[in-house]
Parts: C-alpha cells; structure tokens; sequence
C-alpha cells in the first residue's frame, strides 16, 4: 500500500519527510504554548485567552465558541513574533547571537526523527504478516541517536549566553550546562536495567525503540508488563532527569526569571526569542514520547494487551481495522493520548511546584539521583543475572 512512496527519490523523500517535521512540530509548539496559558489559568481559576477574533469573521454565528477556547490566539503569536521589530542589542556578538536560536532548532527537529509513533501490519511476500514501525528514520541505535542529538541543545543555550555579553544571560548558559552534566549521568544510568532486560547474553543486541515497544508486547506476565511496573524505580529517575533536561520548571535554573531577569534569553525578543521555546516545547513532546515507548508500552493500549491483540480481536467485528493505514491511526491515537497527558502532567508540575534553588538542583541530580540510578542498575544487573541462571523461562 505504501510501496509507491519508497519507490520515490531518496532526496525527494528526505525533504518531504524534513517539511513534514517542520509543518507539524511548529504547529504543536504553538498548541502547547496556547495549552500551557489555558491549563495555567485552570490552575489558578482564571479563565486564560478568550478575547482574540479576527474582525472579519466576529459575524459568523457560533465563532465566539472558538474564541473562547482562546483558539485564535495561535493566530496571533504566530504573526505577532513573525512581524514584531526584532532589533539585535548593539553590545552582543551578533554573528553567535543569531546562531544560537537557530542551533537551538536543529536537536529539535532532528531528535523526531528517531522516534516511533506508531505501528501497522506489512504483508510479506510469502503472505505472513510483520508488524513494521511507523517512524522517519528507522535505526537500531535509536535511543542512541536520540540522546547524542539531543544533548547538543545545550551548546544553543550556552551560546546565547555568551554572545549576549551579558552577566545575567552568561550565568544562565553556564547553569543550562551544568544541569545538563549533573542530569544526563542519571539518566542514562536509568535506561540500562531496560536494555539488560531485553537484550539476552549470545543474542543481537539492539537500541531499537521500537524492540523496547516489542519486549511490552508479547504474551505471559512478564511479557506483557509495562516497565513502569517492572522498573518503577527507573521511570522516576528517568522523569525527574527528564524535567532537568528539558528546563522544565522547578528545574528551570537557565532562565530563573526570580534571580536572572529571563536567563540565556534576557537579550532577546520577537522571532529569534520564540525559536527557544519552540525548541522547549519540542523536547517536551519527544521526551514524553520516548518516555511513553520505555515505560509505557508505546502504542500498546494497556499493560498485557498489545496493539496487535487489539487488532486481531477487533477485525473479527470490523475486519477494516487489520488494513495498514486505520491499525497506523489506531496506534498513532494512542501513542499521542499517552504523550497528551504526560505534556499535561509537565504543565501541572509547573503550575503547582514552587522553583528549586539553584544548590538544591545540584544537590538532587549528584546526591540523589545519581546514587539511585547507580544502585537501581546494580539491583537489576544482579536480579536479571540470577533470572537468566535459575529461571530462564520466566
């Protein structure tokens, strides 16, 4: 069904898949930035964006139900930071100040690529089905590829900072990398007990996202359990680290607006300032993702039932749910449900927790969660071992 696409150009498919990602992440960079005023004012009882609307269209009967929802409001930014002035302050390097913004981009659009977002049945040539992985870059190191590009965004904001010639913004670079060194450790460490679990000793070993999405997909009680029940202990330490890394409040020492005016990005305004938070926005929605595939069963709707279970059991009412392209959307669905509620849970957690002090952030990420993650690993590493000698078919 889908054999005309990859019988296109490689080059024509890399910039259509490229122009994809960019249509569909700046889009929900804006949804999140409207979600996170509305879900805000929620918290606080106000009753968040609800005046903007067009001129042109105040006639239509029924649109003040959209401007209520404050949906014309994506409109708005939109064209506000697209054509405000956007002046360069005359005491910053400007060839780095401009850059900084834009390499705050590339982790952002590039890290999406090595995501899964779903799954469909391919009918092989000799007739038997194969469960083939929705994503734009389909690697075995795929957890890999994700945190290299991922940790690169750091260098944006350290750049920011320095080129701004600023103290304010310079402190703020200076504490985005240090909280990356302090969280990264941890979260790595927090990873490893999955990838002992489903990597066997003399088998093809594998960073696949998609495998880890599999090993919570197959039949008995431990085959079918999510990892969040199996390894609780690493969902958190993998959450926490995920907060940190994405300067996420109460982890968001780079720009304290309380003690550093706006941080790495005091100097900046209209197009460039918008850029970051696209880029924040973005990392939030991948670290939800990759979360929900590690822990979560990916697009698996609940613990021991699969996507393919759901399929099978549902073609025998609705045999159009088996055809490629509904099972894709099904598991699309579910997977972007789970990283709905946990983009939810990130604003929650803002609007509710008050922000850390700047010792306490170091002292959580190497006093803390470091020495957690490092005994979490040790307990796993022993308890898989004594699993694969003594009960090698559980």
């Amino acid at each position: 069904m889908f054999d005309f696409y990859f019988d296109l150009p490689l080059w024509f498919r890399l910039v259509l898949q490229g122009t994809i990602v960019i249509l569909v992440l700046f889009p929900l960079a804006a949804a999140c930035s409207m979600a996170e005023r509305k879900i805000s004012a929620w918290i606080q009882g106000r009753p968040g964006p609800n005046r903007t609307i067009p001129p042109f269209l105040a006639w239509i009967p029924g649109i003040n139900i959209i401007r209520n929802l404050g949906l014309f409001q994506l409109a708005a930014d939109g064209g506000k930071f697209t054509f405000k002035e956007d002046p360069v302050p005359g005491n910053v390097n400007k060839f780095y100040f401009i850059l900084a913004p834009i390499l705050a981009m590339i982790p952002a659009l590039s890290t999406i690529s090595f995501v899964p977002f779903g799954a469909y049945f391919k009918t092989l040539a000799d007739g038997t089905r194969e469960l083939t992985p929705i994503i734009l870059a389909n690697t075995d190191v795929g957890l890999l590829a994700v945190f290299a590009v991922s940790s690169l965004g750091v260098y944006a904001l350290i750049l920011a900072g320095w080129a701004s010639n600023s103290k304010y913004p310079f402190l703020g670079g200076v504490r985005a990398s240090a909280q990356l060194i302090s969280y990264e450790l941890s979260m790595t460490l927090s990873i490893l007990p999955i990838f002992l679990w489903i990597n066997a000793p003399g088998g093809e070993g594998t960073l696949s996202l998609f495998n880890v999405v599999q090993t919570q997909s197959q039949v008995g009680f431990l085959g079918g359990m999510w990892y969040i029940f199996l390894m609780p202990v690493s969902a958190l330490v993998f959450l926490v680290a995920l907060f940190a890394e994405t300067n996420r409040q109460p982890f968001d020492m780079p720009e304290s607006e309380s003690d550093l005016v706006g941080g790495f990005h005091t100097e900046y305004g209209a197009f460039k300032w918008s850029l970051f938070f696209v880029a924040e926005y973005a990392h939030m929605i991948v670290g939800s993702g990759i979360f929900c595939l590690l822990f979560l069963g990916g697009w698996n709707p609940l613990p021991w039932v699969s996507l393919a279970d759901l399929v099978n059991f549902g073609a025998g009412f609705l045999p159009i749910i088996a055809a490629p392209l509904v099972m894709g959307l099904l598991a699309i669905t579910l997977f972007l449900l789970k990283v709905g509620f946990f983009i939810f849970f990130f604003m929650w957690v803002r609007w509710t927790l008050p922000r850390f002090r700047y010792d306490q952030v170091m002292n959580l990420g190497w006093k803390k969660l470091l020495p957690l993650s490092i005994a979490n690993l040790i307990f796993y590493a022993v308890a898989i071992a004594v699993k694969d000698l003594y009960f090698p078919n559980l």
